[in-house]
């Protein structure tokens, strides 16, 4: 029987090895992503590029309805992110890996030489490696795509990019939140961006990203980190921050006028919100960031008393939001839109379609795009009517005519503009030389060519503004309509001037600000891996200079002079001050005292967000325990929101009693009492408070006793709801085995890294206080610790509260406090 079970398991093994590597080969296939996208082993990332979009646009879930789309665009996504990346693409190429089946193909090769060695891994059993949903692979970026695509795109919306990579389980306690953040960002045109930094290398190098989770913002080009805790209203002001802070004005009776007449300086219309919030919508913010080169934007806060005239000049419903664009005429609006829900895509059509005056004037070669396009097909061509016109007061009736004329014209073909001759001259001597005309002329011009190639005719006749001159102008346009031929020149333009831009030294003041700012991001947050070498060498250099010049110093005086006997000095050690300790460094961990003169800055008026750690001590075990919690809170010192304090409470015993007495109610007084009588004292040492000064609550770690090791997967603050059994039981003169009990000093403060852990996550309970004791007052008046306790109407003996049993109800924003004993008043 035991050969022919041999035998039988032999050939169960090798059987069992063969459908593994059927099964690893079957799905080392399962996606091949050039048959998926239709392109050759071959094509170049344009033709890749090419193909994923069209494929994508073809399967998208919210266009294709059928069945297999989600599927089929899943996989289009997943070949596209292969094929774009040069070392998944070589890899899939040699060895046929995806990031799928990269660890089954390992699994082949160990199972070559399975006689030798058995090989086994997790694939066995199609665990899937990636955790990544279809919205995240939706917004999943690549280096050529950030370069090419949302660098430039972030000049007109801000992007919020999420930095995760595989198994990253710290991912995954934000994805809900970040999931409801998209939803409401990318409704109001933020962009959305993932990178996979496990992937991307070159990309996490250029962002600054070195541990996932992160979240970064991009706006003009520039990579912001985000620093607070991921909830979705931190994101939002997080986007909010990243908007330059004058993209949207705010108007009312005084400064409208004004406003709508600075088209004139601008060159731009103008929009007004009229809307009932006190702030300004992110919406219309994230509008007027898109549309800031073109349009300007103000805010009219409805219900103000400043803007009831603004509102009655416009008669102003006020039950909805109410978009009013004004060009030339500061008293009637061009365009109105009115809706209680704005959306994105209705503001960009209402802004885009008006972007531009009636009669704008030519400042930049951006502008000079934007208003006359390059012909493409014969449907879409623009032909522009340019007024080429001086600034003196001469010329403002004629060019007061060109704009009346411009008004009347309904044809979508025509953009009607004027130009200074001063302000661009070479423009202007383009079009003039050739038939040496002198200002003001009109010309008509199509543009063929972004390189700078016009068609263009001047309007025989010239241009004073007169009836004539303008039947004229009209018979020509009409003429042009029928013969595109009609434009008879030809010619290259020059780059327009910016008349818009600044000064030489208030552009190099600008570039260096935002030189030096980059350079400070990237050594303190971005780039700082990839900047060591340089600032290394830079230090090694100096300390080369500076070493040699000082040896050669000392050199030079020692052959100079004899050298002199050194004076003897005292080998006194320093004697430190009773103060030095008020500030303790130990394992680069800065613990400060909480005294009345720290107790203010440390705690009342600590900052929003921040929290402060305090070990209570005495002073026999203020060294030891100090050690110790360094120790143990080193990990966790990095944090810039958690600051770390002792107190000592031989000092502030009566401040202890009365927080925890106020924090954890009857249950802590009855614990106390239950432990001893006003001889036996309870024993503070070794507890930790986690005190949160703004919102007026703590988080309270125990000492860890003998007899708690046993359950090590309770917490410290969870003992501090109910006493343990052990404090029931205990005796008031059993002093013996109270001492017996109680851990070493050194032992009181173990488990404290994990009640950290638990601080950092926000999982510990949490007990809040009216207000926070005065710790002067309670040290100056010893007994009498409740500030005009005696005036109120529940007066307390001021004995020791200790020696009563009490209890305190809360009401609102004070504390009453009632007695169940009589005391001698």
């Amino acid at each position: 029987m035991r050969p022919i079970a041999q035998s039988f398991f032999r050939r169960l093994f090798w059987l069992a090895a063969v459908l593994m590597l059927l099964a690893n080969a079957g799905a080392a296939s399962d996606i091949d992503p050039y048959k998926i996208l239709g392109v050759s082993r071959h094509a170049s990332q344009a033709e890749i590029k090419r193909a994923y979009k069209q494929l994508a646009r073809e399967w998208h879930p919210d266009k294709n309805k059928s069945p297999g789309a989600q599927d089929m665009f899943i996989k289009i996504t997943k070949s596209y992110e292969i094929l774009s990346n040069e070392e998944r693409r070589a890899n899939y190429d040699r060895f046929g890996e995806t990031d799928e089946n990269q660890h089954r193909s390992q699994a082949q090769q160990g199972f070559r030489h399975f006689h030798e060695s058995f090989f086994f891994d997790q694939t066995f059993f199609h665990f899937r490696q990636s955790t990544r949903d279809f919205a995240d692979s939706k917004h999943m970026l690549h280096y050529e795509q950030y370069m090419n695509e949302i660098v430039p795109e972030s000049f007109r919306r801000p992007y919020l990019i999420k930095v995760t990579s595989e198994w990253c389980f710290s991912c995954i306690h934000i994805e809900p939140i970040w999931k409801e953040t998209v939803l409401e960002l990318e409704a109001l045109g933020v962009g959305i961006g993932v990178v996979d930094i496990g992937f991307e290398k070159r990309l996490r190098s250029l962002l600054g990203a070195h541990r996932p989770p992160s979240i970064l913002g991009l706006v003009n080009g520039r990579v912001t980190s985000f620093h607070r805790g991921v909830v979705r209203e931190n994101l939002r002001q997080f986007v909010e921050s990243l908007l330059p802070q004058t993209l949207v004005e705010k108007v009312n009776d005084n400064n409208y006028l004004r406003f709508l007449n600075g088209w004139r300086e601008e060159n731009k219309p103008s929009v007004l919100l009229f809307d009932a919030a006190p702030i300004v919508p992110l919406l219309y913010k994230l509008t007027a960031f898109a549309y800031r080169d073109f349009v300007r934007f103000g805010y009219v806060e409805q219900g103000h008393s400043d803007t009831a005239h603004v509102l009655q000049q416009f008669s102003i419903n006020a039950y909805a939001p109410t978009l009013l664009l004004f060009k030339e005429n500061p008293e009637k609006p061009a365009d109105v839109i009115q809706s209680r829900g704005m959306k994105r895509q209705l503001l960009d059509e209402f802004v885009s379609n008006n972007r531009f005056l009636l009669v704008p004037r030519l400042v930049n070669q951006k502008f000079f795009d934007e208003l006359c396009p390059v012909k493409q097909f014969h449907r879409r061509r623009k032909y522009c009517v340019l007024l080429i016109t001086g600034e003196d007061e001469a010329l403002v009736s004629v060019n007061a005519a060109f704009y009346d004329f411009a008004s009347s014209n309904s044809k979508e073909v025509l953009r009607f503009a004027y130009v200074y001759q001063s302000q661009q001259k070479p423009l202007c001597d383009t079009f003039l030389s050739k038939e040496e005309l002198s200002p003001p002329q009109v010309i008509i011009l199509e543009r063929r060519s972004s390189t700078g190639k016009v068609l263009y005719r001047t309007v025989t006749g010239g241009w004073n503004g007169s009836d004539e001159d303008k039947h004229r102008l009209h018979k020509q346009l009409e003429l042009l309509q029928k013969d595109p031929a009609y434009l008879n020149y030809d010619a290259m333009l020059p780059e327009l001037n910016n008349e818009l831009a600044s000064i030489f030294l208030v552009q190099w003041l600008n570039s260096a600000y935002d030189y030096l700012s980059q350079m400070y991001f990237d050594i303190l947050h971005s780039n700082w891996r990839e900047m060591m070498p340089i600032i290394s060498l830079i230090f090694s250099a100096l300390f080369i200079l500076f070493g040699t010049v000082i040896v050669q110093a000392f050199s030079e005086s020692g052959g100079e002079k004899p050298g002199k006997p050194k004076a003897n000095k005292s080998s006194k050690p320093a004697e430190t001050s009773p103060n030095a300790e008020n500030t303790l460094s130990k394992n680069f961990v800065e613990v400060t005292e909480l005294t009345d003169m720290t107790y203010t800055s440390s705690l009342v008026q600590l900052k929003p967000g921040h929290i402060n750690v305090v070990l209570v001590l005495t002073d026999a075990s203020r060294h030891v325990l100090l050690k110790k919690f360094a120790k143990e809170v080193y990990s966790f010192s990095m944090s810039q929101t958690i600051h770390y304090s002792f107190l000592n409470v031989d000092k502030h015993r009566k401040w202890m009693d009365l927080l925890l007495a106020m924090a954890l109610g009857t249950r802590h007084s009855d614990m106390e009492l239950n432990e001893g009588t006003s001889s036996h004292e309870p024993d503070y040492t070794g507890y930790v408070l986690a005190l949160n000064g703004h919102k007026k609550y703590l988080c309270l770690f125990r000492p860890v006793h003998v007899d708690d090791k046993e359950d090590s997967s309770r917490s410290s603050d969870e003992d501090a709801r109910a006493p343990r059994a052990g404090v029931k039981t205990r005796s008031k003169g059993s002093s013996r085995r109270q001492t017996s009990s109680t851990p070493h000093v050194c032992s009181k403060l173990e488990r404290l890294s994990l009640w950290m852990e638990r601080l950092m996550e926000g999982s510990l309970p949490r007990h809040y206080v009216p207000s926070w004791p005065d710790l002067e007052a309670l040290q100056k008046n010893g007994t009498k610790w409740i500030n005009g306790l005696n005036s109120s109407p529940n007066v307390m003996c001021a004995g020791d509260y200790f020696n009563y049993k009490h209890f305190f109800i809360m009401n609102k924003n004070h504390l009453n406090y009632k007695m169940n004993s009589r005391c001698n008043v």
